[in-house]
């Protein structure tokens, strides 16, 4: 996907992640989450960007937005990642340079099916706001440590470090505010 089409055929919730993600250290830390504590890396997005217009969630909102999400996640995102990790240096009859070709089709696929979700998501706060209001910093403190508490597990204090470095780095209301401008329309 290309800028242009980033910034004309996605939602401010899109464009946030893309922007978050390629912060320092941040997609390592999301997917370290993933893999060592089963987080789903756009839930947990989702709730840093709604952190960024001050939107602070209980895990009881939290577990509701999981609930929501989980369907899709488990039908699509999942299975879809596995395969393409599974494709990745694995010894086939297909020739090595066709299968990682096929590899990155299934990659981009993956992408769609996150953006998908996104949007699903994205539309799900067009209907208000979410939670209390907050601090951006305090929101995203607040709602990790939600994310934490319905997953029943501690996510690894550096990872949170990494996250919560990146989201404080960046400035704040850019993304939420389009978002508010849209929901107004």
């Amino acid at each position: 996907m290309t800028d242009t089409q980033t910034q004309t055929q996605t939602t401010p919730f899109w464009r946030f992640s893309l922007h978050f993600y390629r912060q320092a250290g941040v997609s390592d830390a999301c997917i370290a989450l993933q893999d060592d504590c089963g987080v789903d890396v756009n839930l947990l997005l989702f709730l840093f960007w709604l952190a960024d217009d001050g939107q602070l969630l209980s895990a009881d909102e939290v577990k509701k937005l999981d609930d929501k999400v989980r369907d899709w996640r488990n039908l699509t995102i999942v299975p879809i990642r596995e395969t393409r990790r599974k494709l990745k240096g694995a010894r086939t009859l297909v020739e090595p340079m066709q299968q990682e070709a096929f590899r990155t089709k299934v990659k981009a696929i993956e992408l769609d099916a996150e953006r998908l979700q996104q949007q699903a998501l994205y539309a799900f706060t067009q209907s208000g706001p979410l939670g209390t209001q907050a601090t951006p910093r305090a929101a995203a403190r607040g709602n990790v440590a939600a994310y934490e508490r319905i997953m029943g597990v501690s996510f690894p204090k550096g990872a949170v470090d990494v996250l919560v470095g990146a989201f404080d780095s960046i400035e704040h209301g850019g993304f939420a505010a389009a978002s508010s401008a849209a929901a107004r329309e």
